[in-house]
């Protein structure tokens, strides 16, 4: 396996992120979804709009890996405010970890994730937590396996179609 390096995204790349987000969010979620719930989510979700936002928030870090200077996957993370659900300032959320169909199982995820940890201690946090879709089993595991526990659950609207994510939390 070709060297993968892992790189903080900075906003005048919001061209390969839009592109990383949509297609690897089409490749996880497309067979499960309608074809418009799907069409409408990336659109409003990966919009330069709200990508620029994002990456200009100072409590949200997004980093891709790379192979071949090629960006093959992201992490978005969130701290304190930003946080999609829990605000806690003690905990940081994973929002986002996905890669390319073409390189699951190359160790590309566990990169991104041990980013996202090493983030975490680094900035003493007491936990990271996340969200993940109940029929997103492959993520599930991987996050089991990573030591994570379920403790709750909320709801994910996809277009029209109110999905429910199992929320995970690992202790620092």
């Amino acid at each position: 396996m070709e060297n993968i390096q892992i790189v903080r995204a900075v906003p005048n790349e919001i061209e390969q992120l839009q592109k990383i987000g949509r297609q690897t969010f089409q490749e996880t979620f497309s067979a499960s979804n309608s074809e418009e719930n799907m069409k409408t989510y990336l659109e409003e979700g990966f919009s330069s709009e709200k990508l620029t936002a994002e990456l200009n928030n100072i409590n949200s870090e997004f980093y891709f890996a790379k192979s071949n200077n090629e960006v093959i996957g992201y992490l978005k993370i969130n701290f304190g405010a930003s946080q999609t659900e829990l605000k806690d300032n003690k905990a940081l959320e994973i929002e986002r970890i996905y890669v390319s169909k073409e390189f699951h199982g190359k160790n590309v995820g566990q990169l991104l994730y041990s980013k996202a940890i090493e983030i975490a201690k680094d900035k003493n946090f007491n936990y990271v937590w996340l969200g993940v879709w109940e029929e997103n089993l492959r993520a599930i595991s991987f996050y089991k396996k990573n030591g994570f526990v379920e403790f709750d659950k909320h709801i994910f609207k996809l277009g029209d179609d109110e999905q429910t994510d199992i929320m995970m939390k690992l202790m620092l």
